[in-house]
Formats: C-alpha cells, sequence, structure tokens
C-alpha cells in the first residue's frame, strides 16, 4: 500500500540529515529534547489514527489528506527545510506557510476525530468536546489564528524562536494547532455558520496580506542586519501571493459548498433548518 510504504519511509527521511543543527539524532541528544517531544507527539497522533482507521474507517480522500499532512509535517519540522529557515527567511516563511495553509487545512479535511476518539474513549472526552465546540465559532478562531501569526514575526519573537529550540517547537505547536482549528471551523461551517466563515476567511486574507506588504516593502531587514533584505521582501511576497491564493480557494469552496446544499434543498424540498445540524465529526 502507498500509504504503509511512505510510513515505512519515514524514518529514513527523520535520519537522512543527522547532522543538522536542528536533527533529531546528533551528540547533543538532551539539547534536541523538544524535538524529540515533538516527534512522540506526532507518532502518536498517526499510531492512534491508523489503529482508529480499522474500528471507524474514514473515507478515502479523507484518509489520503491525513497521511499527506502529517508527511510534509515531519519534512517541514525534521527535514532540511527546518535547518535551511534558520538562515533564511524567506525558507522560514515557506515553512509557515506550509504549517499554515497547506498541513493544517489537509488535517480540517481529513476529520481525524472519530479515528482518535476511538481509540482514547472516555480519556480525552473533555478535549474532543473542547474542539467540537471551538469549531461553532469561526470568526473568534480566526482572530486567535491572526493574533498567533503576528505575535511569533514580531522581531523578538521570531528571534527568540530562532535562537531556543523549546521556544521553536512552541513557536510551531501554536501555528499548527491554531491553523487547525481555523481551517476545521471555516471548511465545516454549518449553512447557518457560512457568513461567519467566509468573514474569517476574509479577515485572515487581510491580515496576513498587510504583514506580507510590509515585509515586501520593508526597507531596513527586521529580523537582525545580518538578514539579507531581499530575503525578506521575498518572504513577503510568500505569505502575501500563494496565501492569499489558497485563501481565495478555501473561500470558494467553502461558497460552492453552500450553494451545492441550497441546490439540493430546492430539489428536494427540504427546509433550510433541516440543512444545519450541529458541526461535528
Amino acid at each position: 500500500m502507498p500509504v504503509m510504504r511512505s510510513l515505512l519511509a519515514l524514518p529514513l527521511l527523520v535520519l537522512a540529515e543527522p547532522a543538522l543543527a536542528h536533527g533529531l539524532f546528533d551528540a547533543h541528544l538532551m539539547e534536541r529534547l523538544p524535538l524529540l517531544i515533538t516527534a512522540a507527539i506526532l507518532g502518536s497522533a498517526w499510531l492512534l489514527y491508523l489503529i482508529g482507521a480499522r474500528r471507524v474507517p474514514p473515507r478515502r480522500a479523507e484518509s489520503a489528506c491525513f497521511h499527506i499532512a502529517m508527511l510534509l509535517a515531519v519534512f517541514s519540522i525534521f527535514g532540511p527545510l527546518d535547518d535551511w529557515a534558520e538562515v533564511s527567511t524567506s525558507l522560514h516563511m515557506t515553512q509557515h506557510m506550509l504549517f499554515i495553509i497547506v498541513i493544517a487545512p489537509l488535517w480540517a479535511l481529513a476529520r481525524p476525530l472519530p479515528q482518535w476518539r476511538s481509540v482514547t474513549g472516555d480519556i480525552a472526552r473533555p478535549l474532543w468536546t473542547a474542539i467540537l465546540r471551538s469549531g461553532r465559532y469561526p470568526t473568534a478562531l480566526a482572530v486567535l489564528h491572526g493574533a498567533i501569526i503576528w505575535i511569533w514575526h514580531t522581531p523578538q519573537l521570531y528571534i527568540l524562536a530562532l535562537e531556543n529550540l523549546w521556544w521553536h517547537a512552541f513557536e510551531h505547536a501554536c501555528f499548527l494547532f491554531t491553523a487547525w482549528l481555523f481551517w476545521w471551523s471555516v471548511l465545516h461551517a454549518n449553512p447557518r455558520q457560512v457568513p461567519q466563515a467566509l468573514m474569517a476567511v476574509l479577515l485572515t486574507m487581510i491580515h496576513t496580506g498587510l504583514l506580507g506588504a510590509l515585509l515586501t516593502f520593508g526597507t531596513t531587514p527586521f529580523y537582525g542586519e545580518s538578514r539579507d533584505l531581499a530575503d525578506q521582501q521575498l518572504a513577503g511576497l510568500i505569505m502575501w501571493v500563494p496565501g492569499g491564493v489558497l485563501y481565495l480557494i478555501g473561500g470558494g469552496w467553502i461558497t460552492w459548498r453552500w450553494l451545492a446544499r441550497m441546490w439540493r434543498r430546492q430539489q428536494t424540498g427540504q427546509r433550510p433548518d433541516t440543512l444545519g445540524g450541529s458541526q461535528g465529526q
């Protein structure tokens, strides 16, 4: 199976760059503890999904989204991109955008909660309940996710994350978790929440575009004099243009899904209320 071959290749991917500054295995093993914890969390989430998929089989498309997202997460966090991001603002931005507009929406489309819940049972029920309830508030999650983006792109915290592995791991967790909640709330919005979901996507597109523009048109390096200004401007364009395109695609998908439901309602003569329901997985 392609997925199983990918999983078997995962250790080779991790071990391919043993000398990387952020590599999992090197002479300073204890200094890499944040990365080992990150690897344990990702590995556990992946394993729980595989076990849960035997109990609650997911759709093929959802399963593919989950495994692709996990492979991209491993590559982004443990692959050479993380090392290159230390010295290049544009590659650092590429890493962040992979988290925010590629991996997180793939996780949202994968809808992995039924698989995880089938394994954890009552142990993690409060966590899954909190996540499900938070999905009812796409605008609030957009504000939370936007605050995280701006906070971690301030010069002080940006440099702190580069110099300290604990803060580096926490930064990645903030991006991934808040982006997953944001995309899950907007991509799975019920008909009553569609206006909020579209507003959340528009708000996110505007403020990330503004941050990208600030980086693009900045006349001095924001993240230290050793950083190349042209590289910073390229980083701004990466956030501004590809990010804007994906947010537009996300908004279009939400609108298409809403219109498709309206069309089905007209064809079957159902009332709008019957197509709403609560948001869940």
